[in-house]
């Protein structure tokens, strides 16, 4: 069994500043990366939101210079998966990996969430071509764009409302009759006026050509199908963190999200977490860097105090 100072699990933008505090601070850290190096990031293809990039840059980019900035100063990158924790006994912490286990004093959990999927025809060929699940990261590429919004939650119509400052026209496509978002978020999106809905309607496939141009629809009370022109296609139909694996060893909240405090704490001392895994609202690169920051530093602290 190897033994460690500290585990990264995750490589995200929180992953890697982790990494990047807990090498500079002489801990030595491993991180095990997770099935994509990058997490989300890694494949997002424009970023223009993140400081510090005037002329913007790309998910790959970043990642490569947050990995190469940590390893710098010691970080140790592994390409690989966390399949089982055993944190509930305390430190030393036992970790599994695929190819092998470890035991670490401190464990900083950064291992992200994921957008539900539609799971259909074309969505994944054109993420970051037209498909995107985030209206703040690529709401200014759909600029005099006529876009479509899937969902009819909170998160749907905020991204809507959000995408007016660009798009032409916003058509939100709800599956229901009527939305489950709150009521102020509903009226504020009914009255709009670059804001229209499509009831009771899901969509079938996304097609195009080297870029998203239309989507399939079907509506699902009479099953007629029907075709829709549109520049973009916003999912939001909701995240699932990925926190299996930490179920009984972490305390969760009714979505699954680890409960950290103010400083990044778990339920279990010694054991960190930040980024999406902990964060349902931001779910942005500044802020999951923010509280990869916080986590280290207090993964650091701990680490001292037990000595």
């Amino acid at each position: 069994m190897q033994k460690e100072n500290v585990v990264i699990i995750g490589s995200g933008p929180a992953g890697l500043t982790a990494a990047l505090y807990t090498a500079r601070a002489n801990l030595n850290p491993l991180v095990i990366s997770g099935s994509q190096l990058g997490g989300q990031i890694s494949i997002t293809n424009e970023v223009e939101n993140y400081p510090g990039f005037p002329e913007g840059t790309t998910g790959p980019e970043l990642v490569d210079a947050m990995q190469k900035q940590a390893e710098r100063f010691g970080a140790r990158i592994l390409i690989d998966e966390v399949t089982a924790v055993e944190f509930d006994a305390g430190s030393p912490f036992g970790i599994k990996t695929h190819s092998e286990e470890y035991e670490s004093k401190a464990a900083i959990v950064c291992v992200g969430a994921s957008p539900k999927r539609l799971d259909v025809p074309g969505e994944e060929e054109f993420i970051g071509r037209g498909v995107s699940f985030c209206a703040t990261c690529d709401g200014f590429f759909f600029r005099d764009k006529d876009v479509v919004v899937v969902g009819g939650g909170d998160s749907a119509l905020e991204e809507g409302l959000f995408l007016t400052r660009f798009a032409n026209h916003v058509k939100i496509i709800h599956r229901r009759d009527e939305l489950r978002a709150g009521e102020a978020l509903k009226q504020r999106a009914l009255k709009h006026e670059k804001i229209s809905f499509l009831w009771d309607t899901v969509v079938d496939e996304i097609g195009g050509d080297g870029k998203v141009e239309k989507v399939l629809l079907r509506n699902v009370k009479t099953e007629e199908t029907s075709e829709m022109a549109t520049d973009g296609v916003f999912i939001f139909i909701g995240h699932f963190p990925n926190s299996g694996i930490f179920e009984g060893q972490l305390a969760l909240d009714e979505r699954g999200y680890l409960i950290t405090d103010a400083h990044m704490r778990t339920s279990v001392p010694g054991v960190f977490a930040a980024g999406e895994i902990q964060d349902p609202i931001y779910r942005q690169i500044a802020t999951s860097v923010g509280q990869g920051c916080g986590a280290a530093m207090m993964a650091e602290r701990w680490l001292e105090e037990q000595e």
